[in-house]
């Protein structure tokens, strides 16, 4: 399973259990998250991440659009599940040793 997979599995067992603490392992201590298009964070490092989660947590799944990879960084486009296919921004991971070091996340 990718790194994208591995998350976004992570990602959704979050939103239907309100724990994201398996999530938040896939990053990196130091990692960073994030947002463009919604007035949240940056998060710097892992426990500030599961933090933003626990705090405000989402309330839909996402799923995978498509994906490819350029120069290291994996590109994805996103839908929430209740919007059916209808993209709603893109993740763009940098790996690094097998977990995430920077998540950066869009809207719209």
């Amino acid at each position: 399973m990718s790194l994208l997979e591995e998350h976004v599995r992570r990602f959704n067992e979050g939103v239907r259990t309100g724990d994201f603490t398996r999530m938040a392992a896939g990053f990196a201590e130091d990692a960073e998250m994030h947002f463009e298009g919604v007035p949240a964070g940056p998060f710097i490092g892992r426990d500030a991440i599961q933090a933003a989660y626990r705090e405000q947590p989402p309330d839909d799944e996402v799923e995978i659009l498509g994906s490819e990879e350029r120069d290291e960084v994996v590109i994805a486009r996103y839908a929430w599940r209740r919007e059916r296919g209808r993209q709603a921004g893109e993740m763009r991971l940098y790996p690094r040793n097998g977990r995430i070091r920077r998540l950066v996340v869009t809207f719209g």
